[in-house]
């Protein structure tokens, strides 16, 4: 699942981790605001690992139903990198994705779902 992501200007105000309800919560300065599942967050890594290295080499991500995220860590001024519970710590989400994800959620979120089940795949496995 490769995202094409504008350069959206807007910046974040407030990123707060909710390590229990397994939320991201980001809000921007056009008062935008997002609650972020981990593990949404965790199916749409930009990392090489994930998307390969060219259009058509993605992996589709299974079985992070249950991935949370330990800590943040900060990308100069433009993101964030996520350690994940599963290990995962690599691929930087910049406000630009973040904002897209937020924003877009209801629709890349089913497409996943279809795509899970077309494969016969689990969010579980």
């Amino acid at each position: 699942m490769r995202l094409k992501t504008e350069a959206i200007t807007y910046q974040p105000t407030e990123i707060k981790l909710h390590k229990l309800s397994k939320i991201l919560e980001i809000s921007f300065d056009n008062g935008a605001n997002f609650n972020l599942p981990c593990e949404y967050l965790r199916v749409f890594t930009p990392s090489a690992e994930a998307l390969g290295h060219g259009a058509g080499q993605e992996i589709l991500q299974v079985g992070k139903q249950n991935v949370g995220i330990d800590e943040l860590k900060p990308v100069g001024h433009y993101g964030i990198t996520p350690v994940f519970t599963d290990g995962h710590q690599t691929g930087i989400y910049t406000w630009s994705l973040l904002y897209k994800l937020g924003a877009e959620y209801e629709t890349l979120w089913a497409g996943y779902l279809a795509e899970l089940q077309a494969s016969e795949q689990s969010r579980n496995s």
